[in-house]
């Protein structure tokens, strides 16, 4: 059974286990700023110095999904907007590992991260995806709408082809 929950701290455990996720979804295709190769050391890295301090600060707010007692997954609500922004937040790094993949657990991370975006006061959640992925269809099934494409927007993790991203977002009110 999975279970979703917010890390407020970022425990060695903890640590370990998001990189081993983030590593994983990396070497398995995923486009999610990194390129291989991508040592693990990398991979955690990331959560202690860019995750950590939005998460200490409360910009950020980090969701995982766990079986078994070992995170399969996460999510994260960024809520540092500017000013003129304020009634939204934006999704970053949907990630599940790709043993724990087509099960929900991508689908539980984001309505957790909905309800949690609602009851912050944020009335509109956005993100951007890598046009065509899996991801992009289930942000559709979940109600998002595409506002645009930019074509050449980033490079695949292991070709290094520049890809499209699709620019999504969804009205919680």
């Amino acid at each position: 059974m999975v279970r979703v929950e917010e890390l407020r701290e970022l425990p060695e455990a903890e640590a370990g286990m998001l990189a081993e996720v983030l590593h994983a979804a990396v070497h398995g295709g995923a486009s999610v700023s990194f390129v291989l190769p991508f040592p693990m050391e990398a991979a955690r890295e990331f959560w202690l110095t860019k995750v950590l301090p939005g998460v200490a600060a409360g910009t950020r707010r980090l969701f995982v999904a766990r079986v078994d007692g070992r995170i399969v997954g996460t999510v994260q609500l960024d809520l540092g907007m500017p000013p003129n922004q304020q009634h939204r937040a934006e999704v970053a790094k949907l990630l599940v590992h790709p043993e724990a993949r087509r099960q929900g657990i991508a689908r539980s991370l984001m309505m957790v991260l909905e309800e949690t975006a609602r009851a912050a006061g944020r009335t509109l959640v956005t993100l951007d995806t890598r046009t065509g992925d899996a991801a992009e269809r289930l942000y559709l099934s979940l109600g998002y709408v595409v506002a645009g494409v930019i074509p050449r927007f980033a490079r695949a993790p292991a070709s290094g082809e520049l890809e499209a991203t699709t620019l999504l977002y969804k009205d919680l009110r």
